[in-house]
């Protein structure tokens, strides 16, 4: 069959923010009213898939988190994107936050490019802007610092040099998917002489209704808690601002300790049809 004759689809890259289904934007809950399948991070609020998609879509899980064996390989979500576009339909691919932020993009970018499939990027709220709001920590707060640094990893790395930036940097750190490392990220600062008036906060499940936050000064951190565990996902912001969780908190910490998000297992259960 010729080419031309070919009714290729499109995909709709779009962010669905941190977890409040509330934060998705006006465009992405256009694009998911009109489409065919939705290609869906394990981080996306189930309330999004089950309130604001089409009637009649595909819902298709392809979660991944770290270190866990039930992640979907990137090369199965691109060839996902790909065989359902050029079936000529309209295919949204829903990622947690922002679609450019520690989110494999430009892996699906090229993709679609080498197999000619029209796209459009369609902007979040990343996990740090809302973590940082609904924790009331203001990121740029006047007086405390001028720049934020996005980092992340399932393990700290990094040499010598690289740490002791971090640690003397007058910027505020914000780590994703740094949870389980968190003792050595903060034994590392310690070592590399992060100042006494660098506070730590750790945002558990940011903008759901199981969020819980904790604050301390970093050096005493290990001293009064070192071996917590985190739920998914918990983000880490290292800074003078951390400092201002206790003064600006505006919602209570959940009591509960479930879970907002589905494991992968659970995900990939079932697809809504």
């Amino acid at each position: 069959m010729p080419i031309d004759s070919i009714h290729i689809g499109k995909v709709i890259i779009a962010g669905a923010g941190p977890g409040d289904p509330e934060l998705i934007t006006l465009k992405t809950l256009r694009w998911l009213q009109q489409a065919d399948v939705v290609v869906v991070d394990r981080l996306v609020s189930p309330e999004i898939l089950t309130e604001y998609t089409r009637p009649g879509a595909i819902i298709i899980p392809v979660g991944k988190q770290c270190n866990s064996h039930g992640s979907t390989p990137q090369s199965e979500i691109d060839q996902l994107l790909i065989s359902h576009a050029l079936e000529g339909r309209l295919v949204v691919r829903l990622k947690g936050g922002d679609v450019s932020i520690f989110s494999n993009v430009l892996d699906e970018l090229e993709a679609l490019t080498r197999n000619g499939i029209p796209y459009e990027l369609v902007p979040g709220v990343t996990a740090a802007l809302g973590a940082a709001a609904y924790a009331g920590i203001p990121l740029t707060a006047r007086g405390y610092s001028t720049a934020v640094r996005f980092l992340t990893g399932c393990r700290p790395g990094g040499d010598e040099a690289w740490w002791r930036d971090l640690a003397r940097t007058e910027d505020t750190l914000v780590f994703y998917m740094s949870s389980a490392p968190l003792d050595e990220l903060v034994r590392r600062l310690v070592e590399e002489g992060i100042a006494a008036d660098r506070w730590i906060a750790v945002i558990e499940q940011a903008t759901t209704p199981m969020q819980r936050v904790a604050s301390w000064p970093v050096h005493e951190y290990l001293d009064k808690t070192a071996g917590s565990r985190y739920a998914s996902p918990t983000l880490i912001i290292v800074g003078r601002v951390a400092a201002l969780h206790s003064s600006f908190q505006w919602l209570a910490n959940s009591r509960s300790r479930e879970l907002y998000f589905p494991s992968i297992q659970e995900t990939k259960k079932v697809a809504v049809c």
